[in-house]
């Protein structure tokens, strides 16, 4: 689609703005260096905050304009729950927290550049992170025509002199302090929680107790919950139907109280540098078990197989920022195939520091109890194993009586005596 020029609407850029350090200095520098004004557009994934006071320091850091748009509901049903089908773990521990809202605020930052006329989309991402790989892509696969401005990547400055950058400038902060001084990045949606900066820095160093919100331990009592899915999706808890935002926040609360749900680990950046982060997933970490467990009663061996080997790769598209790919869309029609009979309930326990499987059941099971059994309703032909054991180990049989000591230099069995 073409648009007619504007010299006004083409010195507009919409910003991604969070209201911490990195985009409210990013406002004000747009503004100073590149003669831009700046549509400030923030994304309710369930970050929390008080969106009234960042409207205000977006507007006091020079936004002509801020824009708040509600995207939990979204992100939930569309997003997290993409991720639930695919049991989506980066490098078999992460849940792709922050990269599963990248895509949802691209989306959210293209229509309001067109809403606005504007010609360029701005984020606060520094060169090192994978969040600017995220939000580039995206863009770009939705809007190949719009230009694509990281002002973090231009100014080189460290978070200390970003800061002294904003005080010069009059821009309000709002960076977290720990007790000891240290300034902690934070991302956090509804599908967990994201920390680094700071003595996280450092991989031999404990994090510190204060990094934490989701995950400190107030129950002290087991406790037992029953999740139940609908074709992948978990639609009730203890019998409650519940909406997949609701679903998400309610298990976050209830797993989190017991201190479960933490992750610190050394990953493997886009961009090809190690980092150390932080996470807090209680709620996505126990619907990714609850899950991968159902699917373990009701998925046939090869469809379970298969999907194991490519729900990594899902993981890492997502990741990689290829959220809008051909390979994750053609993937994306997979998972949902393998949902078809993903039904029924998992039963999760409790316990201060621990949150475990305890049972499942489905009306579509694939596990029979008198095939199982060992006991006297056992119905399974044993006379058929002896037959089908021989069969599936023919080709080994005939390898090692013929090739095998070949190949580590003896004779074979064919040629003794």
């Amino acid at each position: 689609m073409s648009y007619a020029y504007d010299p006004q609407q083409a010195r507009t850029a919409v910003l991604a703005y969070s209201g911490g350090l990195d985009t409210s200095v990013a406002v004000r520098w747009l503004i100073e260096e590149m003669s831009l004004e700046v549509v400030a557009v923030a994304v309710d994934v369930g970050q929390g905050g008080d969106w009234d006071a960042l409207r205000a320091r977006a507007l006091a850091a020079g936004a002509t304009r801020c824009v708040v748009v509600d995207a939990r509901d979204e992100l939930a049903s569309e997003y997290a729950f993409a991720s639930l089908r695919a049991n989506a773990l980066y490098e078999q521990k992460y849940p792709l927290v922050s990269a599963l809202s990248r895509p949802l605020i691209s989306k959210h930052l293209v229509a309001q550049a067109r809403l606005h006329g504007a010609r360029a989309v701005a984020h606060g991402c520094t060169g090192k992170g994978n969040d600017q790989v995220r939000f580039e892509v995206s863009v770009r696969a939705l809007a190949p025509d719009l230009e694509m401005i990281s002002p973090a990547r231009v100014w080189g400055m460290t978070r200390e002199q970003s800061i002294e950058y904003a005080k010069r400038h009059g821009v309000p902060l709002d960076a977290k302090k720990s007790s000891g001084g240290d300034i902690y990045s934070i991302d956090q949606n509804l599908w967990g929680r994201a920390i680094e900066c700071g003595v996280l820095e450092d991989p031999w160093e404990r994090p510190p107790d204060d990094v934490y919100e989701l995950t400190v331990q107030a129950a002290t009592e087991p406790c037992e919950i029953v999740i139940s899915f609908e074709e992948g999706v978990p639609v009730a808890l203890d019998d409650r139907a519940l909406s997949p935002r609701e679903m998400i926040e309610e298990v976050s609360r209830i797993v989190g109280s017991y201190g479960w749900g933490r992750l610190d680990m050394v990953e493997n950046r886009r961009v090809g540098i190690k980092s150390r982060e932080v996470y807090e997933c209680p709620g996505s970490l126990a619907l990714i078990m609850a899950h991968s467990d159902l699917e373990s009663l009701t998925l046939e061996r090869d469809l379970a197989h298969e999907k194991a080997r490519l729900e990594p790769r899902w993981a890492e598209l997502v990741y990689d920022g290829l959220w809008f790919s051909p390979l994750k869309e053609a993937l994306d029609s997979f998972m949902i195939s393998s949902q078809r009979y993903v039904s029924g309930d998992v039963k999760l326990v409790c316990e201060p520091g621990r949150c475990y499987v305890a049972g499942r059941r489905s009306p579509v099971a694939l596990y029979d109890w008198e095939l199982a059994t060992y006991d006297a309703a056992d119905s399974f032909r044993h006379s058929d194993a002896e037959g089908f054991v021989r069969l599936w180990g023919l080709g080994v049989e005939t390898w090692a009586a013929r090739q095998a000591r070949r190949g580590s230099g003896g004779e074979s069995a064919s040629d003794v005596g």
